[in-house]
């Protein structure tokens, strides 16, 4: 009998230690991004920036794991697959290009694992539950484009973009914006992402002699249209995305990027914002850190991106750690829970304010809008 009651008593005190064994003494965190291939202008900074992140956060170690995507989408998924099954991840972040982050997306779902999006993405209602997204949504981008070629009288615009979900993104949300706003499409091309030439599109637009041209697309691609359309004559005034704003944009575009007119993130120039604005704090402290190590101005809206997603994990994760452990699925949906909880969480790109419907969390307070002139970025007037 005494045998009897021992073995009983084994077997509930291994039951009672088997959530402390999934349970982990460190929070690990993994992320896909795109170091290789075309969008490597965009990836290379998110990367870079991890350099400046908290190696933990209340009081415990981080375990930060990144893998290259090279930008494709099914390389971006066995990563993912990798970090869930392999590495037992606590936090998925990625990619740095719409398609992969899509699928990175489609991966935490299933998973049920907290995603931090480091690509604007379209956020469905299958993938809203675990994902939010970092960077600027594309309407609140959108808008400040459309409000600066209203206050300069542009009626027709012409629309070059990549022809993939990130290049559908402006392309509808021209349409659905800027057509109220009084703003007629005189042309639509598209391009791939991997093309050296879009000579044939360029030619198309100049004919068509569009009082604007909106290019749709991100990194040092976007500065192929932006050149040929300079050296095919055109004289208007051209529009870039948030995702085209970084110094590789000036360098690559040289001249033909005087006079740009882009969209970009606060990070991009918080010297000259409000000493009240949230973003101007944690902005300069990126740029400083990112400028000591990388150069003079190369700073990047891109490396904000992954910079702040770990300026929302210093707020969530001490709340999560109050109620679960890491290695844990209570604990991952209590970092999800506490992304919908805490408010006001400010980072270099905007002030963060997530709710179940609104899964980038953003306001006006996340654009601000530049120009190039004499080889910088200047606020456009």
């Amino acid at each position: 009998m005494r045998k009897a009651y021992l073995a009983a008593a084994g077997v509930i005190a291994m039951l009672a230690a088997a959530p402390a064994l999934a349970q982990t003494s460190e929070i690990t965190i993994g992320i896909t991004t795109t170091t290789t291939g075309p969008g490597a202008a965009l990836g290379i900074p998110e990367r870079n920036a991890l350099e400046f992140v908290p190696k933990e956060i209340g009081g415990v170690p981080l375990k930060v794991i990144v893998l290259d995507d090279g930008g494709d989408p099914t390389t971006a998924t066995t990563n993912a697959r990798r970090f869930v099954t392999e590495s037992k991840a606590d936090i998925i972040m990625g990619s740095a290009l719409t398609p992969p982050t899509i699928a990175v997306s489609n991966v935490a779902s299933e998973a049920g694992i907290p995603h931090f999006g480091l690509a604007p993405f379209p956020v469905t209602p299958e993938r809203a539950k675990w994902s939010v997204v970092m960077p600027q949504p594309v309407p609140i981008m959108g808008k400040v484009l459309y409000e600066h070629m209203k206050a300069h009288n542009i009626k027709t615009v012409g629309y070059i973009g990549y022809s993939d979900s990130y290049g559908d993104l402006w392309f509808n949300d021209l349409k659905n914006q800027g057509g109220p706003m009084g703003i007629t499409i005189a042309d639509e091309e598209r391009f791939a992402r991997p093309d050296t030439s879009v000579t044939g599109q360029v030619l198309k637009l100049v004919a068509a002699n569009p009082d604007a041209i909106l290019v749709g697309a991100s990194g040092t691609a976007a500065a192929l249209p932006q050149t040929e359309l300079r050296e095919r004559g055109y004289t208007g005034l051209i529009y870039q995305t948030h995702g085209a704003a970084s110094m590789d944009f000036i360098r690559i575009a040289g001249k033909a990027a005087e006079g740009v007119i882009m969209a970009s993130g606060p990070v991009m120039s918080p010297e000259t914002q409000d000493d009240s604005a949230l973003t101007k704090k944690p902005g300069l402290e990126l740029n400083k850190a990112y400028e000591a190590k990388y150069g003079p101005n190369s700073r990047s809206q891109f490396a904000g991106h992954s910079f702040d997603a770990f300026e929302i994990l210093k707020r969530v994760i001490p709340v999560a750690l109050k109620t679960a452990k890491p290695g844990t699925p209570e604990f991952r949906e209590a970092i999800r829970q506490a992304l919908m909880t805490e408010k006001d969480m400010a980072a270099s790109q905007g002030v963060y304010n997530f709710t179940e419907k609104d899964r980038s969390g953003l306001d006006d307070r996340s654009r601000i809008i530049l120009t190039v002139k004499d080889g910088k970025y200047v606020p456009a007037k």
